[in-house]
């Protein structure tokens, strides 16, 4: 799907989007249950690429279903994610690594990559953005990104449900089921397929990453809720527009890719 396309879209559905008062349609604006409580536009520099915080995300928890008390205990998390415990898997846990790292990139906690040869800080979450070991610049709904390839994963009964039957975390995995993660889970399954290679996702006449959309953040959200609190107060607070010309180099690129180095002047790190 092309830019335009996109965001003819979205201009159609604006009334109705409009109502929700997130500015994005269906299926990207997710279960009206649960919308209210992902991320609003960014309003001022300061609150792009900021993240939540811990309270904030303690009362998201609640609101979308989820209690504290049952999410994975420090060791659990350690194990989980080190590829350890009973059945624990390497590669599987490497990949969920990896995509918590990509959702939780706000001020503080940047990924970094080579730029003309130098390593270089990068904050990209509030776009709805990261870039690759390779750097590119792509939605971490590419298909080429840990976060989409994590899928695999985190589906119902994959590794991470039998990991926790197989390590005393059959609890968390059932309050994650029993929260907004499973609603929202299958309205983020349709966006993203019908977002094409760009995984971009419109907002009246802008463009955000897929990662920034409501139905998508909040399982996102849910599922790092589960592993790690801290973690998920760590996620972005605020979505920001895509700059359109980076928005319209990412729509055209074949692969929904690319080179970060040609954009990064338009998307500063605060």
């Amino acid at each position: 799907m092309t830019l335009f396309a996109l965001l003819l879209g979205a201009s159609r559905a604006d009334a109705r989007a409009a109502g929700s008062g997130s500015g994005f349609e269906e299926p990207y604006a997710g279960s009206p249950r649960y919308e209210r409580f992902a991320p609003t536009v960014a309003t001022a520099r300061g609150e792009v690429n900021r993240p939540l915080g811990a309270g904030a995300a303690d009362r998201i928890a609640r609101a979308i279903g989820l209690d504290k008390a049952e999410v994975f205990t420090t060791k659990q998390y350690a194990l989980f994610v080190s590829g350890k415990g009973v059945g624990g898997e390497r590669a599987p846990a490497e990949l969920v690594d990896k995509s918590v790292r990509i959702l939780t990139n706000t001020v503080g906690t940047p990924l970094y990559t080579k730029v003309d040869g130098k390593v270089t800080p990068v904050v990209l979450g509030s776009y709805g953005l990261m870039v690759s070991t390779d750097g590119m610049l792509e939605s971490p709904a590419n298909k080429d990104a840990p976060t989409r390839q994590v899928n695999s994963v985190i589906e119902p009964g994959g590794y991470m449900a039998t990991w926790c039957r197989n390590n005393g975390a059959r609890a968390a995995l059932r309050a994650l089921y029993r929260s907004a993660y499973t609603v929202e889970a299958v309205w983020g399954n349709r966006a993203q397929q019908q977002s094409g290679e760009a995984q971009l996702v419109p907002n009246r006449f802008q463009v955000v990453g897929m990662s920034m959309a409501p139905p998508l953040w909040i399982v996102n959200f849910a599922l790092i809720y589960t592993l790690n609190p801290k973690l998920a107060a760590k996620m972005p607070a605020h979505w920001t527009p895509i700059p359109a010309n980076v928005a319209l180099a990412i729509a055209a690129s074949p692969s929904g890719q690319v080179p970060y180095s040609e954009y990064r002047s338009s998307l500063p790190v605060r």
